[in-house]
């Protein structure tokens, strides 16, 4: 007796087709599964054995042989719970065979019932790549996974149900997808922040071109009420961009039933006792926070308190825009294109060269405390921007400042300026300008070249800064709708590079 059953797995945020074959044969009792399956996989012939018989169905008392094609690849993880089951009911004739356009995915409990699993929506846009019409997923992963097109999701609660279906006695009705709405995930505005008239439009800047920024200040200054104001002026989310973060959410397990899709571009603010594990990717190849960040923002608050060899592990992830993670189990790459948000005190308690002369580190402490930031991920901050203590009569104030959705609107007309000259080159932002682009579309007046010039040898830039000090100049022409970048543009972002850790 034989049966093929089409499944799916999950490599990276990746999904692929898996075959299971069953073959039903005489001989001693037992199930093997073969295909490189992993522990979890393995311990589905207990959740699979005890679910046919709490069911009414008769478990073969034979020779049972899963075979997990493609052979060569591990297959981990409890999704092949549902596939198997059928595969084995089907071989015995116990239930009706599947279409060759269905495909099934599923952890089961003993007792039949379908939980969810995690990687939805990558093995959802897998089915569809291979030509599947239905896919047959639990109830919970369904909202999630309806959001590959040309693709029907029936949500299945047990196995029963799914048998009937199978006969035509009972039909499932398909999931649809919800609404991809942004407006559905409010942030907080920046209407509420007093004062810090600087820091807004410096965030401002960085929001239209996509630029990273570091904000120093001492405490209570409002550096973490603004960083988390900043996603509510970011441009929303294309549908690409919310499946493609929503698939590397969906890996870490992190959607839910209620939540199938990320609307909003990400806010990740890990803590500062952070390892490299949590931001890269744990040991077992889940995505880490800088992957989770992929199209929004990684914040990191009291920078100098992260661990040195956290700090770094940054430097590449900027310039890259994807992360590897190598473990014992394999190795898989993440893509984590983000804007990084920092903020850090100016000093260990936090008062250094305030006018109240209340800090007591020494020189040689501040020193130390600012020496845990790496020049070469200075080097790769576009915006430093000051945050300054707030005076008596700027907290006696009532907020009146811009709403998030004024600035939002410059930030949007800004993006759509960008889009149009980056059409057919693959990039998306300023930020992301190479070499050639900048050539092309960064070219400085006479005018221009002399500021330029005497910026760069009276603040020691580098190339890399002389560089990022441009693309921020293109981003605050392209609010100002300038075709080209003007003195002032430039003067303006050289200002954002004035400020040096002391």
């Amino acid at each position: 007796m034989y049966a093929r059953i089409r499944s799916l797995g999950i490599k990276g945020i990746g999904g692929y087709e898996v075959e299971l074959e069953v073959s039903i044969s005489s001989g001693l009792p037992r199930l093997d599964m073969v295909g490189l399956p992993d522990t979890a996989v393995k311990e589905a012939a207990d959740r699979v054995r005890a679910a046919i018989k709490h069911n009414g169905w008769d478990f073969p008392v034979s020779r049972i042989t899963v075979n997990l094609a493609p052979a060569d690849t591990k297959k981990a993880g409890t999704v092949y719970d549902l596939p198997v089951l059928l595969g084995i009911l089907t071989a015995t004739g116990q239930v009706k065979p599947s279409q060759p356009g269905d495909m099934f995915f599923g952890e089961l409990s003993l007792t039949g019932q379908l939980r969810p699993v995690s990687g939805a929506l990558p093995m959802a846009l897998a089915a569809e790549a291979a030509g599947a019409r239905r896919l047959f997923v639990p109830r919970d992963n369904a909202a999630e996974a309806a959001f590959a097109q040309d693709l029907e999701v029936y949500p299945v609660e047990n196995v029963r149900q799914l048998a009937a279906h199978l006969a035509g006695e009972a039909q499932i009705a398909p999931a649809h997808p919800g609404v991809i709405d942004a407006d559905s995930a409010p942030v907080p505005d920046f209407a509420e922040v007093k004062g810090q008239e600087n820091v807004k439009r410096a965030l401002e800047v960085a929001a239209a071109g996509g630029h990273n920024v570091l904000m120093v200040g001492p405490p209570g200054a409002g550096k973490s009420m603004l960083a988390k104001r900043l996603p509510g002026i970011l441009p929303d989310m294309s549908r690409a961009e919310a499946l493609h973060t929503t698939a590397i959410w969906s890996v870490a397990g992190l959607t839910t039933a209620e939540s199938p899709v990320v609307v909003r571009r990400p806010f990740r603010a890990p803590n500062q006792t952070a390892s490299r594990q949590a931001l890269s990717g744990g040991a077992d190849l889940k995505p880490g926070e800088m992957s989770l960040a992929h199209n929004g923002v990684l914040f990191l608050d009291e920078l100098p308190e992260f661990h040195r060899d956290v700090i770094d592990l940054l430097r590449q992830p900027l310039e890259e825009g994807e992360v590897t993670v190598s473990r014992a189990g394999g190795s898989v790459t993440y893509p984590s294109r983000f804007m990084l948000v920092c903020a850090m005190n100016p000093c260990r308690c936090g008062w250094y060269g305030h006018p109240s002369g209340r800090c007591r580190c020494s020189p040689r402490s501040v020193a130390e405390y600012q020496g845990k930031i790496s020049g070469p991920l200075l080097d790769r901050i576009d915006i430093m921007v000051e945050v300054p203590a707030l005076e008596y009569e700027e907290l006696e104030a009532r907020p009146g400042g811009e709403s998030s959705a004024a600035i939002k609107a410059r930030v949007d007309a800004a993006r759509a300026i960008q889009r149009g000259r980056f059409a057919g080159l693959g990039i998306e932002e300023n930020a992301r300008m190479g070499p050639a682009a900048m050539e092309r579309f960064c070219a400085l007046d006479n005018e221009g070249s002399a500021l330029m010039k005497g910026a760069y040898e009276a603040l020691g830039l580098t190339a890399r800064s002389y560089d990022r000090i441009l693309r921020v100049a293109r981003t605050i022409a392209d609010l100002d709708g300038s075709d080209t970048i003007r003195p002032m543009h430039l003067a303006e972002a050289i200002q954002y590079r004035t400020f040096q850790i002391k």
